[in-house]
């Protein structure tokens, strides 16, 4: 560790000028206050600062290859007091060749700190904003922020995100490291600093978004400029259609979509499931094997995002009396979850910009002030075709969840559906509760909801061969992200901190009194001190750790959470079997799971589904243990994004381009196919997120197969063509292959 007090040094001629508003704490070149410097596994390895190629004037620090180098700057006596500023400032160039993440830590005299880790790009200075109360772009009402550094005032600005709080009145110091470096990393610094008002930050997010719905600050192949450019985009993509569609229709596939080649099944009118030669099938009402290649969220309104109280964020919303200013609405996605926590911008007015592009594109004539316009204010029909055109012409044979009604009813491609459980059940937290905490299936009202969502789903669809099954529910919490064992066993802890009103905690309860008879019996099994059986039922009991000393605690919790997730299962396998008995129970669209439910659901579902965000399908699973099952697989949700196409967010599976993403999904869909359970794969999702945010929950990713205009990507379209159709010719050659 080395400590320096940096005294004023040499004066220099050129240094980057002050935004308005920034006041410079201190400075590596010309400091005017001084300030101890405390390196650890770091150094700077000159005196002097070094002229940069444009001209600024920096100081050089070394960071070496250790899990944490750091730079510390604290003040010479006391503390600082920051109650005036609303950002820190660090002016920043990467000297590598190369983007360096950086973590900045502000710590206060209390112990309290503000954290925040920067993706430093490579290239010129850039002043770096931290906001100094913990602010992320959900407080701007989206998943991810624009694109930076961008350009303001003659600087480059980065805005970052800070989590955590701080007195302001007694900050003792400032830490910069670079995590687990590999090699030395350099960094070139100029000052830090204090910026007092919003000026910056609010000009990042003003003009934000065009009147198409798209990013204002780049530019793609795909852009629409103007109405004539979709309508030519529309009628060059029609040709384009018929043309793949006529090479559909040479494929050999029954109505449903099914291969006809090779050996058929016994046809049973309606979607099942069978493993033949060691593979695992789904099956046409026809008998035919069938892989499931789908899409989800195929529908119209995934283009609206709040406006209200934000609208300088947009340029060129539709005035009052405007016709398209019929693609305004309200909302509320103010829910209370973990997903709606900490965001701005989620509730009151919209705005939706696929309607208000169709509409500009192929759109019946609809004034808006003096006629009501319906929510899709055009041909819904001719939406409606050319999109199933699309998903065919490019290889795909499934609606998946959530996708428009009107699709399903023209019977041309088989379709699931979600089942959304709601009622007044009690409900556990895991700890994880993105979606909500995890439904009580030991409560009474639990059974009386899912008999009421399983008939009112089944009621239209009983009967349609269409129909490939139901998934139960979606990326229920039923553990918390993370690998110690209050995440895994966040379900058990969760229900022993419980009170006793609730049906679960009363089931656990009873499974170890069951078991152990007393509390001296439970005591001795797991390592503690329990004095009065009673002390268990107290809400808020602090349930004991697994280890290794005691390894009936892991066995209790197990089996608890097998129980549970059995009971979960098995009233729905129940309430589905009365009222849709034709169609699959497709499982539980794993985000997060745990053995015990994996293995519930292989014993009540007929098909696991699982949502991989990952790179091939054995990434996201041990498929050894699923193997272990034996029960078909769906992959429920995949994706792979990029940030070069408007939307901010690339989606949890990043690539470096658009160019990339097509290579992605052909190595996905060829691991998919080698694993022998996997009966199909559904694509996440039709259309891209609106740059501002989705309504639900401010997702803002590029994940479509089209844009926020309906104009198709080509490049990724085609190479998801060419994977679906070389899926379909090399499942049909291994259908061929005579048995062995």
């Amino acid at each position: 560790m080395i400590r320096r007090t940096l005294p004023a040094m040499l004066t220099l001629l050129f240094s980057a000028p002050l935004l308005a508003g920034q006041q410079t704490l201190f400075s590596f070149v010309r400091p005017a206050s001084v300030v101890n410097v405390v390196t650890q596994d770091a150094g700077m390895p000159q005196y002097n600062a070094e002229q940069t190629a444009e001209g600024e004037v920096l100081r050089r620090v070394v960071f070496n290859p250790v899990a944490k180098p750091t730079l510390q700057l604290t003040p010479q006596a006391g503390a600082w007091d920051w109650s005036a500023g609303r950002y820190l400032t660090l002016r920043l160039q990467s000297a590598m060749d190369w983007a360096l993440t950086v973590d900045v830590q502000v710590q206060g005299s209390d112990g309290r700190t503000l954290s925040s880790r920067i993706d430093l790009p490579a290239g010129p200075a850039q002043t770096v904003m931290i906001p100094l109360t913990a602010s992320s772009p959900l407080s701007q009402g989206m998943r991810a922020g624009p694109p930076m550094p961008w350009a303001h005032e003659g600087q480059r600005l980065l805005l970052a995100s800070s989590s955590g709080e701080l007195d302001l009145k007694q900050v003792i110091s400032v830490s910069l490291s670079i995590p687990n470096p590999k090699v030395a990393q350099s960094l070139l610094i100029e000052k830090v600093g204090l910026q007092d008002d919003d000026l910056a930050y609010q000009a990042a997010y003003s003009q934000l978004v065009d009147s198409y719905g798209q990013s204002t600050r780049g530019n793609w192949p795909e852009k629409v400029a103007s109405d004539d450019q979709l309508k030519a985009a529309d009628n060059r993509e029609q040709a384009q259609l018929k043309a793949w569609l006529l090479e559909r229709d040479k494929l050999g596939l029954d109505p449903y979509g099914g291969l006809q080649a090779g050996p058929a099944f016994e046809a049973k009118g309606f979607f099942r499931t069978e493993k033949r030669d060691g593979r695992w099938h789904l099956v046409t009402p026809d008998g035919h094997p069938f892989y499931s290649l789908g899409v989800n969220a195929v529908a119209a309104d995934g283009g609206r995002t709040y406006v209200q109280g934000r609208e300088g964020m947009f340029k060129g919303l539709p005035a009052e009396g405007d016709a398209l200013a019929a693609f305004y609405g309200q909302g509320n996605n103010d829910d209370g979850n973990a997903s709606s926590q900490g965001r701005g911008f989620k509730q009151g007015r919209w705005f939706d910009f696929y309607a208000a592009n169709l509409q500009r594109t192929y759109g019946k004539p609809c004034s808006g002030a003096t006629e009501a316009c319906p929510p899709l204010a055009l041909d819904a029909p001719r939406w409606q075709t050319h999109t199933l055109d699309r998903l065919q012409a490019w290889g795909f044979n499934t609606l998946g969840n959530w996708s428009d009604p009107g699709l399903e009813q023209a019977r041309r491609m088989p379709y699931t559906l979600p089942l959304a459980i709601v009622g007044d059940y009690a409900s556990i937290s895991t700890g994880m509760d993105w979606w909500g905490r995890m439904p009580d299936p030991f409560d009474p009202r639990f059974a009386m909801a899912t008999e009421r969502a399983v008939a009112i789903a089944a009621r239209d669809h009983r009967d349609d061969p269409w129909l490939i099954g139901y998934f139960a529910d979606n990326e229920l919490a039923w553990a918390a992200p993370g690998d110690d064992p209050k995440a895994r066993y966040g379900l058990a802890y969760g229900t022993l901190r419980l009170t006793t009103d609730v049906p679960a905690k009363r089931a656990f309860l009873k499974q170890l009194r069951d078991k152990y008879r007393n509390q001296e019996g439970l005591s001795k099994a797991w390592g503690i001190e329990l004095s009065a059986w009673e002390l268990m039922e107290d809400p808020g009991f602090e349930a004991p750790m697994p280890n290794p000393e005691h390894p009936e605690i892991e066995r209790d919790y197990q089996y608890f959470q097998l129980v549970f997730a059995q009971t979960y299962f098995k009233t729905i396998s129940d309430a589905l079997k009365w009222h849709a008995p034709n169609h699959l129970l497709l499982g539980g669209r794993y985000a997060v799971s745990t053995p015990e439910a994996v293995k519930a659901c292989a014993e009540f579902c007929d098909v696991l589904s699982f949502n991989f965000y990952t790179l091939k399908p054995e990434d996201g699973y041990d498929f050894a243990r699923l193997a272990e099952l034996d029960k078909p697989v769906l992959v429920s949700e995949f994706q792979f994004g990029s940030r070069d196409r408007g939307p901010f967010w690339p989606g949890p599976v990043e690539v470096a381009r658009e160019e990339d993403r097509g290579p992605a999904y052909a190595n996905f869909l060829k691991a998919a196919l080698a694993q022998p359970m996997i009966v199909g794969a559904h694509w996440f999702q039709y259309l891209d997120q609106p740059a501002s945010g989705r309504l639900l929950d401010g997702e803002n990713g590029h994940l479509g197969l089209v844009g926020i205009t309906d104009v198709a990507y080509p490049g990724f379209v085609e190479a998801v063509r060419r994977s679906n159709l070389q899926l379909t010719t090399q499942l049909r050659a291994q259908l061929q292959k005579p048995a062995p």
